[in-house]
């Protein structure tokens, strides 16, 4: 894939002009590509994606009480189908474990196994050192200024998200 990416650079004399949120958006999704290509690449040693190992992480993190696929579905926004695929992959490769609700059979809680449990730090590691690529070229002054930025969005997408879900039940 080529890069796509193209700073909105001002030349010397040059007025301030308009953010083009297109190419903004462009550059989001694009950054967000390379970070996770970077990311698969510092796991790869591992035999474990990007997603799968924040999926697992997240798994992990629930411990003993364990989680659904739909609290997941919910938390990331992946598709039921493509968790489905990308959880099969993990139990495959022994990171999960799956049982049946007791009082519901359709329903099944996802738990780390023993493997993920030992594997986890490793996994951590070279997630950390992955961010430390990516982010290397920022200061921490930077950073929070980024990170206070994307919290902002965030919090509008989720904004957003809720009056499209309140528009979508009163239809």
């Amino acid at each position: 894939m080529a890069n796509n990416y193209r700073p909105n650079k001002l030349e010397k004399g040059e007025r301030m002009m308009k953010v083009d949120q297109s190419q903004l958006l462009r550059n989001n999704r694009w950054i967000c590509i390379q970070m996770e290509q970077c990311t698969n690449r510092a796991l790869a040693p591992l035999g474990i994606t990007a997603i799968q190992a924040h999926l697992l992480f997240y798994i992990l993190d629930h411990g003993e009480e364990g989680t659904s696929l739909t609290t997941i579905h919910r938390t990331f926004g992946y598709s039921m189908a493509t968790l489905s695929g990308m959880l099969k992959r993990l139990r495959e490769k022994g990171y999960l474990r799956v049982e049946h609700c007791a009082d519901d059979d359709r329903r099944k809680h996802l738990f780390g196994t023993e493997k993920s449990q030992r594997d986890r730090e490793g996994l951590e590691r070279a997630v950390r050192r992955s961010e430390r690529q990516l982010y290397g070229c920022f200061s921490e002054e930077e950073l929070r200024t980024l990170d206070g930025m994307q919290q902002k969005l965030l919090r509008h997408l989720s904004t957003l998200t809720e009056e499209r879900r309140k528009e979508t039940t009163q239809s």
